[in-house]
């Protein structure tokens, strides 16, 4: 992992996380999420017993978790591990405590409202309007972004007809449109657009 480590403070307490270049998303340091969420004394513990009494969990452990090093307070670096937000959500749903019953709430209305979504594709671009809204971008942002995802889906569909089909190709097709309307690459604005 690249990548450049940061700390948030939530409810108080702090939450690292760090930042994948390669994967262009965010990690969370699974000891930190879960400790917010049970109040443990003991998180290591915690996670220990939580993984024995989830064994699904536990069979995809290795691939939810990453380790990354943080400097602790001592100067030196410490593997923790992290997960990125699918699996911080999949862990959240192991954890029997009152503090994570709004995230599963949360993550159940969300999956309804996908399948909704999946019955009326409409309602997704409804949703992204009133997503980009809700984080203060303008009426004339939001159109020029809206723009852009229909000419990227013209101009991939021309693409696949002319016979292009590379991952790669398209990725580049995505950075320049991106970078067209926001001035940044995906990449960048990935990271930028993110509130952690």
């Amino acid at each position: 992992m690249s990548n450049e480590s940061i700390i948030q403070i939530f409810e108080g307490k702090k939450v690292r996380v760090v930042w994948n270049e390669q994967e262009e998303k965010y990690f969370f340091a699974v000891a930190d999420i879960v400790e917010l969420l049970t109040e443990s004394a003991d998180v290591k513990q915690y996670i220990k017993r939580m993984r024995s009494r989830d064994t699904e969990l536990d069979s995809v452990w290795g691939t939810i978790c990453t380790p990354h090093q943080f400097v602790s307070t001592d100067g030196k670096k410490h593997a923790v591990n992290c997960a990125p937000l699918e699996g911080i959500f999949r862990i959240i749903q192991s954890i029997p405590s009152k503090k994570a019953e709004p995230v599963k709430q949360w993550l159940a209305q969300i999956g309804a409202q996908r399948i909704d979504q999946m019955i009326d594709p409409e309602l997704t671009f409804q949703m992204a309007v009133e997503d980009y809204r809700r984080q203060g971008y303008s009426d004339r942002w939001i159109n020029e972004r809206m723009k852009s995802i229909k000419m990227r889906k013209e101009l991939t569909d021309e693409w696949e007809r002319s016979g292009v089909h590379e991952p790669n190709d398209f990725a580049i097709l995505t950075n320049v449109l991106t970078k067209t309307w926001s001035g940044m690459t995906t990449g960048e604005y990935k990271r930028n657009s993110v509130t952690v």
